[in-house]
């Protein structure tokens, strides 16, 4: 071969290991095709529907991820066709079994053998088909079917199957806990022979309100099982942070207390959330640990400066007296200042605040609200309904002292 010749070879050679090494069959024959592994799961006893799934593609839960509370789930995987899912969940709506609404689909489908679908049913009956082409792709293709749950992926390692249906078994945890448990535990056995590039875990109830429902994905990343479980590890870190407030204001301190130990743990990163850290320990009575986070939200996040003024209450302290400069503070900061005090109980310390900076013409509708606040809360009624029909004569838009004056007068 002469050497030009070779030359080219060589290249052509190179692109073609490198386009199958990244599991790009599309380029070649406009197939969608991905190696992808999922769980799909019906937890009884809180009414859920769960699928956690993982691919070497960017954002694997685009399309990939269909449930329905109270209807059922589908996870479609291998070359996608949203069909499957979106007629399998209207012939459950008329009472056909899983079985049958998956091959509803199947059976018009010229290309099933490059599908794999798998769905659970609103009592948490599952099927499930792995597409006969697949067999042939690199690594392992198949499905395991449990009790209201099963496993699916192709180009496998080979106990990765095995390996999360057993740990989905045995893990303890909430649901999604345990769904995402199950997810790592198949990236643990080997993963997809390909790689990994995005993952997603989504959690739907009969009875969960729009801020129980679970929807997290991390559609491109080196480490897209670690950034899921930090993704999860907020929204419950978040839930916690909630219960102890919740606690506190019951009067259960202990409770209060290890709740906000555990959100801090389960917090940490998210610097988006640290103000209220920040509160929480100053409710509960630690200012140096509420002084921490503000200077750790600080250290992360250069623009965290925007929330210092809501803790003009501790500018005494040695750490933040530098960085707390009043005299720097515009009429949103003192609304934001007086606005924290209200929020720690600190009535006279606000009224205070309200009454220096309206004296120097600072005006302000919404302040002249927080002050009709604060005289409220210190039995001052008639000032406080001067105080809103000044913050109303200031802007008439200004909804919220419109409904404390109807409320109060």
């Amino acid at each position: 071969m002469k050497a030009p010749q070779l030359l080219l070879g060589l290249v052509f050679a190179s692109i073609a290991q490198l386009v199958f090494s990244q599991n790009l069959p599309s380029l070649l024959n406009d197939k969608n095709i991905n190696s992808t592994f999922s769980i799909v799961a019906y937890n009884e006893n809180t009414q859920e529907w769960g699928i956690a799934v993982a691919t070497n593609n960017i954002c694997v839960g685009n399309s990939t991820i269909y449930i329905e509370a109270g209807v059922g789930a589908f996870s479609v995987i291998a070359e996608t066709e949203p069909d499957y899912a979106i007629n399998g969940l209207q012939q459950l709506k008329q009472g056909k079994s899983i079985e049958e609404a998956i091959k509803f689909t199947k059976a018009k489908d010229r290309e099933s053998h490059y599908r794999q679908v798998g769905g659970l049913d609103k009592h948490g009956n599952a099927f499930a088909f792995t597409g006969e082409a697949l067999s042939f792709w690199n690594g392992a293709a198949s499905h395991i079917i449990g009790d209201q749950f099963l496993v699916m992926g192709n180009q496998l390692a080979d106990s990765v199957l095995m390996n999360m249906a057993n740990t989905y078994k045995n893990a303890s945890g909430t649901f999604a806990e345990r769904l995402l448990k199950s997810l790592k535990a198949g990236q643990m056995a080997g993963g997809q022979v390909s790689g990994k590039q995005s993952a997603a875990l989504v959690v739907k109830g009969s009875n969960n309100e729009w801020y129980n429902q679970i929807d997290l994905r991390v559609d491109h990343a080196a480490q897209p099982f670690e950034e899921l479980q930090t993704l999860l590890d907020y929204y419950y870190g978040r839930i916690r942070l909630n219960q102890s407030m919740y606690a506190y204001k019951a009067g259960n301190s202990e409770r209060a207390h290890q709740k906000l130990k555990e959100a801090e743990l389960l917090l940490e990163g998210w610097n988006g959330m640290y103000g209220k850290i920040a509160y929480a320990n100053t409710i509960l009575g630690d200012e140096e640990k509420a002084v921490n986070w503000v200077q750790k939200g600080l250290n992360e996040n250069p623009s965290w400066t925007v929330n210092l003024p809501a803790f003009y209450y501790l500018r005494e302290n040695k750490a933040l007296s530098p960085l707390i400069k009043p005299e720097t503070f515009s009429i949103k900061d003192w609304e934001n200042a007086t606005q924290m005090l209200i929020r720690l109980g600190k009535y006279q310390e606000a009224l205070k605040l309200c009454q220096k900076v309206l004296m120097e013409e600072k005006q302000s509708s919404y302040l002249y609200y927080l002050f009709a606040q604060c005289q409220l809360k210190l039995g001052k009624k008639e000032s406080a309904i001067q105080s809103l029909n000044s913050a109303l004569q200031l802007n008439q838009n200004n909804v919220e002292a419109k409904i404390l004056l109807n409320e109060i007068q």
